[in-house]
Formats: structure tokens, sequence, C-alpha cells
């Protein structure tokens, strides 16, 4: 009976690893901003996998509109491919973070590859943009204390999120938008997960994305909420010890 117990447990201790290595919210290998303050009327909006033509620039259109600004992690090998885009983003006053050069999954890779992939992705946008944050999130979400700790020696502060709108497989907007709306926090605080390309290539259709950025923005802006990057909120909450690593 005592080889099965010890079994099981063996296997509950992997199964919890493994989801700590890619849940959003999980501390276990370090801690990562994930959340705001609570009670802030703030929502960070956040979207990965940029570059993207044409549907970043379309995305920076609503964001114009309503005087929105997001913080985007963009993929290196697709700032190499548009440098423009990767500008454009960056003259409009939006914040842009490390996202990796090519979007492996890093708890697969080596220390020497996770710091080449961070490196280079950086080198990637120091050469588009010059001067950008300091904010990294790995892709797919997946580290490992490693991944982390290499982050930490390259000056990098790792982002999560608590909210996604699932929009990876670009569903109607009506979709993305319920998805979002039910994650929500009443008082704000929350960093929600979205996408402007897609990791494969260039040219992934995130239409549906633009539409529902536009109608949260709106929804929310009406209820009364304040849309900020995440270093607006990373900020506010630095006093805020629960804020950081914040669990949903």
């Amino acid at each position: 009976m005592l080889p099965v117990l010890a079994g099981l447990a063996a296997v509950g201790a992997a199964s919890a690893a493994g989801y700590q290595s890619m849940a959003p919210t999980g501390q276990w290998y370090g801690r990562t901003f994930v959340a705001g303050k609570r009670e802030s009327g703030r929502i960070a909006l956040t979207y990965d996998d940029g570059p993207n033509d044409p549907h970043t620039l379309r995305l920076l259109e609503v964001l114009e509109k309503y005087g929105v600004h997001a913080t985007f992690f963009m993929i290196g090998k697709f700032v190499r491919q548009r440098p423009d885009i990767a500008r454009a983003v960056a003259a409009a006053g939006h914040l842009i973070g490390n996202h990796t050069f090519t979007h492996p999954l890093l708890i697969f890779k080596s220390e020497a590859q996770t710091r080449a992939q961070l490196n280079d992705c950086r080198r990637a946008l120091t050469d588009a943009i010059g001067e950008h944050s300091r904010l990294f999130r790995p892709p797919f979400g997946g580290r490992r204390p490693a991944t982390l700790r290499i982050a930490r020696e390259l000056g990098l502060d790792t982002v999560m999120w608590n909210v996604t709108g699932y929009d990876w497989t670009a569903p109607p907007a009506s979709v993305i938008e319920k998805k979002v709306a039910r994650q929500l926090h009443t008082g704000g605080g929350d960093v929600v997960l979205l996408h402007d390309g897609g990791h494969r290539a260039m040219g992934a259709d995130r239409a549906h994305t633009v539409i529902a950025t536009d109608n949260l923005i709106r929804q929310y802006k009406e209820q009364g909420y304040e849309f900020v990057t995440v270093s607006e909120m990373m900020k506010a909450a630095r006093d805020e010890p629960a804020a950081v690593g914040h669990q949903t």
C-alpha cells in the first residue's frame, strides 16, 4: 500500500509542478507580476505575438480613438520583418516588451537557449525602436525557475496575466468579449491577455480581436474604468505586496 501511496503522491506533485510551470497566476517558480491593486479602477490591456500586418496597425487606430495606451509583447523575428510596425506602436506611446525571438516554450529550452532568445529579441527591439521597457512575457506562459532567474539577470521583469480573451483561435468578437467580461473583477486591477499577432507566421487574422478591443474599451470606459500600461499598473502596485503574484 505504501508504494502505491508514494507513487500517487509523486504523480500528484509532478502534476502540480507542471501546472505551476504554465498557470499564469502560479508563483511556485518565482514571483511574477500578475495583476494590480484591486479597487484601482484600472485595466491593463496587453497584446502578444506582434508586430503583425495589418492588424497591429488597425488596433493602433482603435486605441488612438479612445486615447488608450496598451502593452505589446513582441516577437523578435517579426520585429526584424516589420520594424516599421514596431516603430508605429512605440511612436503612439504604447509600451513594448520582450516575448522572445522565435516564441519557443521555454520550459524545454536550456539556459543558454533561453538567454539567447531574450537577448536576440532585445537586440531586435533596440535596433527597431531604441530604448524600450524591461518587461518580459514568456511564450505560452511557460517558465521554470531558471527562466525567471535568467530574466532577472538580464534586468527583465516577468509579466503574466489574470484575464484572457482566448482569442488565439480567432473566435468571433462577441465570444472574446464575453470571456474577458466573465473574468474581470469589480474594482479593476486586471491584466488582460489578447493577441495582435500569431506566433506561427506574420499575417495571422486578428480582426475579431480588434473589434472586441473597441467594444471592451467603450463598455468599460462608460463604467468609469481607466486603461493603463502594465508599467503604470506595476508602479501603482509597488507598495501593495498582495498585488504582485496576486492569486485569482
